[in-house]
């Protein structure tokens, strides 16, 4: 009798075979199907994240005062009325103009004439002209409400001072300032912020 050899070939456990390597298609449902799920999530909170709901969205943009200024207001400096809001940037400098129930609005005629003439050194004053009636008219001598150096006057004022009653808060603001720390900080300790001062003067 011829003996035959047989050679038995021994897998390595360390090494998988070629099956574990390459799992077919059909023998592996379960996983594709669960990567594909995965991605469709992802893809859809992708979505939630980078498209807003438009029922949150302002009905407005906002504007550039509202997203790179902080806004506050300070009521009877003074005098009675003497209401001003200032607009700070995060660098110091602070716009300076008359807030909404400033005394100058309450003639029905409004601010008819703006002069910063009140001084050969100080311009940080101006005069604010309203026409009651025709032979009578008013003064208001307005202060700026923080100390500090003065880069700026709105002398656009004085040719269009209607710009203090359309929009005042803006393109009719009186003057651009940069207060030193100290003075800001004990000026901001009177301030209010915008809800505080509309609840306040809404009460009076």
């Amino acid at each position: 009798m011829t003996e035959q050899n047989t050679t038995k070939s021994h897998k390595n456990p360390e090494i998988p075979d070629q099956e574990t390597l390459h799992p077919g298609t059909e023998q592996n449902p379960m996983i594709e199907n669960k990567q594909g799920g995965g991605g469709e999530e992802e893809e859809e909170e992708l979505k939630r994240l980078l498209v807003p709901n438009v029922e949150d969205l302002p009905l407005s943009p906002p504007s550039a005062i509202e997203s790179n200024f902080t806004t506050y207001f300070l009521t009877d400096f003074l005098y009675p009325g003497n209401d001003q809001y200032v607009h700070r940037h995060a660098n110091g400098l602070c716009i300076i103009g008359l807030a909404p129930y400033h005394v100058a609005f309450k003639d029905e005629l409004g601010i008819s004439k703006v002069s910063f003439d009140v001084g050969k050194t100080d311009r940080s004053t101006i005069k604010v002209t309203g026409k009651r009636k025709k032979v009578m008219c008013f003064l208001k001598f307005v202060e700026c409400c923080v100390k500090g150096s003065l880069l700026e006057v709105n002398e656009r004022l004085i040719e269009h001072p209607q710009l203090l009653n359309s929009s005042a808060n803006r393109e009719g603001y009186i003057a651009i300032i940069m207060p030193k720390p100290q003075d800001w900080l004990k000026a901001k300790a009177l301030m209010l912020s915008f809800e505080e001062y509309q609840k306040l003067r809404e009460t009076c």
